[in-house]
């Protein structure tokens, strides 16, 4: 089975790294413009957000690094650019609260997930402060801890 369909039916893409090196402050919703076959591609599933971030300059968001890779059926009459920066569409109100946060030491803002919403591709972005590296060895030995737990109750489950 692929990774798309292990997630949820409306996720699209998750941004694992983003959670594991960022402390996560606040989320936002936003509509992301697309062309056709990117929209084609989203519904096979094509598109990584690894490394991925968003800029806000001249008073609008874009995202910046995300993957979606062209469907060669899809695709045929137009070039193609996979990485090309789009837009996002944020209430002005927001976005004046991103910028502000942005322009202050510490903060960024990357996207967390893509996902359906109705027939609407929506991305997930968060305000983030990074990680200290002592910080990601203790969310590391929580997960480990996490697994443990699990497998103590499913032995006990099981008795």
């Amino acid at each position: 089975m692929s990774k798309a369909k292990k997630q949820s039916p409306g996720t699209i893409a998750l941004n694992k790294k983003a959670r594991f090196d960022y402390h996560i402050e606040e989320k936002f919703e936003a509509g992301i413009a697309l062309t056709g076959w990117e929209v084609k591609s989203l519904r096979a599933g094509k598109c990584q957000l690894v490394d991925s971030y968003v800029l806000l300059k001249d008073d609008e968001a874009w995202l910046l690094g995300a993957h979606i890779t062209p469907l060669k059926e899809a695709s045929t009459h137009v070039i193609a650019d996979p990485t090309r920066t789009r837009k996002l569409l944020l209430h002005r109100r927001e976005l004046d609260k991103l910028i502000g946060k942005v322009n202050q030491s510490g903060h960024t803002c990357v996207p967390l997930a893509l996902y359906w919403k109705g027939n609407k591709v929506k991305c997930e972005i968060a305000l983030v402060r990074g990680k200290k590296d002592f910080d990601k060895r203790e969310t590391e030995k929580e997960r480990d801890w996490n697994r443990q737990k699990q497998r103590v109750v499913r032995e006990h489950v099981k008795q």
